[in-house]
């Protein structure tokens, strides 16, 4: 596991992520991809691998993305709850019919409230504290409930070409995680066990964009454009051949340890 070190007050404290709230959570490209339909379609197939129903909390939710589509998608099936320290992003979600919670995850006491599902989508990079995090999912999980983990891949191809240009290698990553890093990040909780451990997605146009680019960060605007046009081509009708060849290169990659995240489940055994 590679992690930063020092790591700078304002991430650490969480300031950072809520002074983007309304530049960058709320700029209408960023919206537009995080509730597209097609944006949370692989985490949604995980997840229903394992959880078609009951309670689930998303920690680190944004303006509520991946919550809506599930309710949308199942209604009736889930009930949803989000936490954030992002205060417009949860007054968003909050507007999207999203039950949030306004409190930091580590210090929020649950009492006697126990969920099927804790999910960290592109979260655990960002925490000075993952092993707490990880601890106490664990803690509020009924018994054999899910635990979704979504990472950036550092064995990734977008990684290998890059390097330090990859605009997923940024200041407020702060943990970073191979495959066999991430399995043994998540033996430190005991009451875990691995059910699957894969990868999935793969972004040609950032790859793309990086080799050209020489500034140190990606302005945040920028990435929100990029990723909203990806996301517009995936729903294209005319694009569904090139989609379809799209999909075949991400398994591929996938299997070959490859592709851009790292996703991994993890079930509560005692």
């Amino acid at each position: 596991m590679i992690y930063a070190d020092p790591v700078a007050p304002e991430l650490a404290s969480g300031k950072f992520y809520d002074r983007l709230g309304l530049p960058f959570y709320l700029s209408p490209d960023k919206l537009a991809g995080d509730f597209a339909p097609v944006r949370f379609e692989r985490e949604l197939r995980w997840f229903q691998d394992y959880c078609r129903g009951g309670a689930v909390l998303d920690v680190g939710c944004s303006t509520g993305g991946f919550l809506f589509q599930l309710k949308a998608r199942f209604p009736g099936d889930f009930t949803v709850t989000g936490t954030d320290v992002a205060g417009a992003a949860l007054d968003y979600a909050e507007s999207r019919g999203i039950e949030v919670i306004r409190e930091p995850f580590l210090d929020f006491d649950f009492r006697n409230r126990r969920f099927d599902a804790v999910t960290f989508w592109a979260v655990v990079e960002h925490l000075i504290q993952p092993k707490s995090f990880l601890a106490k999912a664990s803690s509020i999980l009924k018994l054999r409930g899910h635990c979704f983990i979504l990472v950036p891949n550092m064995k990734s191809l977008a990684v290998r070409l890059l390097g330090a240009r990859y605009r997923y290698i940024m200041p407020d990553h702060v943990n970073y995680f191979t495959a066999g890093t991430l399995r043994r990040f998540a033996a430190t909780e005991p009451a875990f066990e691995v059910v699957r451990l894969g990868q999935s997605h793969f972004n040609p146009l950032v790859i793309l964009k990086d080799f050209r680019r020489n500034q140190e960060r990606v302005a945040d605007p920028e990435r929100a454009r990029l990723l909203n046009r990806t996301t517009a081509f995936k729903q294209h009708p005319l694009l569904k051949p090139a989609k379809w060849l799209y999909n075949g290169v991400e398994r591929l990659l996938a299997a070959m340890g490859l592709a851009d995240n790292l996703v991994i489940v993890l079930r509560k055994k005692f």
